[in-house]
């Protein structure tokens, strides 16, 4: 992978310092305080507020680098929605997984309904070039009706019992809607996700790899690829 093109001109603190504060926000359940914090005691003196602008300016560039690596070829897709309250409204992320829980899209939509259903598969597929072997969803019927539209010859499994990988996808960000109190907005929650869900693909351990030593092994590549794709090489 090539070094990061990002640039950190006319910012006063560097670039390490930076892309840490982004990934201890984005990485694990803490609070924007919370990273302050821990900035602190480390001698580091910045504000929270800062820490957002990191967020919201480098986040997505730090995302784009990771999804540079070469995408999931697992071939069976795990689709769900879950709802998400947003200042008195309901919305629906849309999400897909591989067999190894890695997020392949996720969505936010007004709808769960057909439309809806269709433009996550159309996502999809562009986004991985081929169609799945199979995909395997809850008993909506959106998804049913969305696939005879966009992948008629795909096989489709309906099944609550078999969509447990998408059904538990969606509990890392249930735990960090709690820790930031909610989301203001549909497009602030779209943000927040794709730099969340990028960063959990990269250090989180695929399932099949349970040992102690290959998990270790997975983490300190994942940081290896952190500090390229963030320019934080020292």
């Amino acid at each position: 992978m090539k070094n990061s093109t990002i640039s950190y001109k006319r910012h006063r603190f560097p670039q390490q310092t930076i892309a840490n504060a982004v990934w201890l926000y984005f990485r694990f359940p803490l609070s924007l305080r919370l990273v302050e914090e821990l900035l602190l005691e480390r001698g580091i003196v910045v504000s929270y507020e800062a820490i957002r602008r990191w967020g919201r300016k480098f986040g997505p560039a730090y995302a784009k680098q990771i999804r540079r690596r070469r995408p999931s070829h697992r071939d069976v897709w795990h689709l769900d929605e879950v709802v998400v309250s947003i200042a008195g409204r309901k919305y629906w992320l849309w999400r897909a997984v591989d067999q190894d829980c890695s997020v392949l899209d996720e969505i936010v939509q007004s709808r769960r309904d057909t439309k809806a259903a269709k433009r996550l598969l159309i996502r999809l597929l562009k986004k991985a070039g081929m169609p799945p072997k199979r995909i395997i969803t809850d008993k909506l019927r959106s998804y049913g009706a969305a696939k005879r539209d966009v992948m008629p010859a795909i096989e489709h499994r309906a099944h609550k019992g078999l969509n447990n990988r998408a059904e538990n996808s969606h509990l890392p960000l249930r735990k960090r809607e709690r820790t930031m109190q909610g989301f203001r907005s549909a497009g602030s929650l779209q943000r927040f996700i794709s730099i969340f869900s990028a960063l959990r693909n990269l250090f989180v351990t695929p399932h099949h790899k349970l040992s102690a030593l290959a998990t270790h092994i997975h983490r300190i590549r994942a940081m290896a690829h952190w500090k390229v794709a963030t320019g934080a090489v020292a």
